[in-house]
């Protein structure tokens, strides 16, 4: 893995390897340097490399990466997203990439086997140009269990009043400048947006702005997600552009309401009116009447959140995305897919 400080590709990169782990899959994990990442994976008792991975003038890491698999030995190297793609050579395994994004095919054309996390993916790599028979659909799972309430009073929020929680990085295509439109017309509700990146400033200027500041809570970047989802009353996924989107996995597996923006991700999953509320994408408006309806009406509230349970069970719990993941290595590794 050579990806960013944090994101939803590298926690759920994180979240299988310690499942894989559980579930007995001998592994060797490389990844970009992040200590506080290897520290989260040696903890668990796996061995973790950590490499430069960077850009035309690193010359150390493909040979790293090389020696590193001579020692090993491994039947399966698998590469998740284009960089670590790109650093990968060839050798007496089997090469397989994991794209969560609608990124160029072309970035795994050395790869024996693709992933895509959704069944869309998985048709865009088949669209541009990756053969079928070697493009695979495997999804994600939601790596949380039952946890305590994050106590509202810990972040300075009242008890007793609806609480909307977003997650994710503070990014353009996430969509929060819209979640905070959308809050501006809803009052007495209050937002915990739990996320990092480079529109923080941006963001809480807007929320000073619509007069939010009293009701927005900035979090920063979380890893306690399960405590938060317990602590909320919804859960908003606002995104323009999300290929998935772990959250809505998270928030069913939690058993809160979801309310999300009709990006890729969603739109292919959502039941609306069923399992969440769907909205169209940069509409303000139609998020805050969502909102509305599911703080206002415990009925609705309580059919979204049991439907969505319901599919998280049956699709997205991590034993069934391990045996999907063991199944999947024992059929390449033997040259059966």
């Amino acid at each position: 893995m050579a990806g960013a400080e944090a994101g939803g590709a590298e926690t759920f990169f994180v979240d299988l390897v310690l499942a894989l782990h559980r579930a007995g899959l001998e592994q060797r994990i490389v990844i970009r340097r992040n200590s506080a990442r290897a520290a989260t994976l040696a903890a668990a008792g796996l061995t973790v490399e950590q490499l430069r991975f960077g850009g035309l003038l690193d010359f150390s890491t493909r040979g790293a990466l090389a020696a590193i698999a001579r020692g090993f030995r491994p039947a399966i190297v698998q590469s998740w997203m284009t960089r670590a793609a790109s650093f990968t050579g060839n050798g007496p395994y089997v090469r397989v990439g994991w794209l969560g994004g609608y990124y160029p095919p072309k970035g795994f054309r050395g790869s024996d086997h693709v992933v895509g996390v959704t069944a869309d993916i998985a048709r865009h790599l088949v669209e541009g140009g990756f053969p079928p028979a070697r493009t695979h659909y495997l999804p994600t799972f939601a790596a949380i269990g039952a946890a305590p309430a994050v106590p509202r009073a810990s972040i300075n929020t009242p008890e007793g009043v609806p609480l909307v929680l977003a997650l994710g990085r503070l990014h353009q295509k996430k969509g929060f400048d819209i979640l905070l439109a959308a809050l501006a017309q809803v009052p007495g509700v209050w937002l915990w947006l739990a996320g990092e990146g480079e529109l923080r400033g941006t963001l809480e200027a807007q929320a000073a702005r619509l007069r939010l500041s009293d009701r927005v809570r900035f979090l920063g970047w979380r890893t306690d997600r399960a405590a938060l989802l317990a602590a909320c009353d919804v859960c908003v996924m606002p995104s323009r552009y999300e290929p998935f989107g772990t959250v809505m996995i998270e928030a069913w597996a939690a058993g809160r309401p979801l309310i999300a923006a009709a990006a890729a991700g969603p739109r292919g999953l959502v039941r609306n009116e069923v399992d969440a509320l769907l909205v169209p994408v940069d509409d303000a408006a139609a998020l805050a009447a969502a909102v509305r309806r599911v703080v206002t009406d415990r009925g609705l509230a309580d059919r979204l959140a049991s439907a969505g349970r319901a599919v998280y069970e049956q699709r997205f719990t991590e034993g069934a995305i391990v045996r999907q993941y063991l199944e999947f290595y024992r059929s390449i590794a033997s040259g059966v897919a």
